[in-house]
């Protein structure tokens, strides 16, 4: 998701004494009541978060500075929802949906206005999502190509298809590539391939994939941009890496790793401030998991 990249988790200080090492808080939690699994996860005004329960599909709301959620938008049962990113302009939810599909939610009525079949569910799955001033762009995990959801006037419009060559396009039916973002002007995105495991840039014009020097990010699952800071959520490393990009989009440098005891396979994140909020997944209990309760943790971005 385009996010200005970051991930909350809230680290407080507290002076023992004045020549005492400070101690860190522990890591904020936020339990997404009834979730029987977690995925995504987007920020919203101030400090409102929406995240996905994975296989239940339902999509609940949540504020880290109060360190609560409920749920917001209860969805027929079958649904899936994975990636989300939200158009704050017109309050619109950007949803993809696994299986060849994905969803526009309105936040104000909670109402589906969009439903879109962007492939067949045999050979397609619709995993990441994030905006730009034009629309949406969301990924397709099974094969080489991108979706873009224009918005006109606040309405998304019908869905058009762009092929992606070079790096990152991997081969049909190989699971490939996982989230997405993207500069504020939408005129590069960025995605990680599982197939090499290094950050590429997209051309949203051409398709054409280039790889960016020295970020080598395996194991991404979800992407974090702001300003030229980049969050990749390594999701079966159960670490978050946070590195610094170029001006040119040519390479990055590591600037900090991200690691945390109560991290089971995180997911995806989302920025507020100098925290990141992130999904725990759990997936490491199964397929589909079996923990009794999912949460977002807010961690120090």
């Amino acid at each position: 998701m385009r996010r200005l990249l970051a991930v909350p988790v809230i680290l407080a200080a507290v002076m023992l004494g004045l020549a005492a090492p400070a101690a860190a808080a522990p890591t904020q939690v936020i339990v997404l009541p009834g979730a029987i699994s977690a995925e995504g996860i987007t920020a919203g005004p101030g400090t409102t978060f929406y995240a996905g329960d994975l296989f239940g599909g339902d999509i609940f709301r949540g504020d880290v500075r109060r360190g609560t959620a409920r749920l917001f938008i209860d969805v027929p049962a079958g649904t899936t929802t994975i990636g989300m990113d939200l158009d704050a302009r017109h309050g619109l939810l950007f949803v993809a949906g696994g299986a060849g599909k994905a969803y526009v939610y309105d936040v104000h009525t909670r109402a589906l206005v969009a439903d879109y079949d962007l492939g067949t569910p045999e050979t397609s799955y619709i995993n990441g999502v994030t905006l730009t001033p034009a629309g949406a762009w969301f990924t397709d995990s099974l094969q080489p190509r991108l979706f873009f959801v224009p918005l006109r006037l606040g309405r998304p419009g019908p869905a058009r298809t762009l092929n992606l060559s070079g790096p990152a396009a991997g081969e049909p039916g190989v699971f490939n590539i996982n989230d997405i973002t993207s500069t504020p002007s939408g005129r590069t995105l960025f995605v990680v391939p599982a197939s090499t495991g290094t950050l590429c840039t997209v051309d949203p014009g051409t398709g054409v994939t280039t790889e960016v020097a020295g970020v080598s990010v395996p194991n991404t699952d979800g992407l974090v941009l702001e300003g030229r800071h980049l969050w990749a959520v390594q999701s079966l490393l159960n670490k978050i890496t946070r590195w610094h990009v170029r001006g040119d989009l040519s390479g990055g440098t590591l600037e900090k790793t991200i690691t945390d005891p109560q991290f089971h396979i995180p997911l995806t994140a989302a920025k507020f401030g100098n925290r990141l909020a992130v999904v725990n997944s759990h997936l490491d209990s199964g397929f589909p998991p079996t923990n009794p309760t999912y949460e977002v943790l807010v961690v120090k971005a």
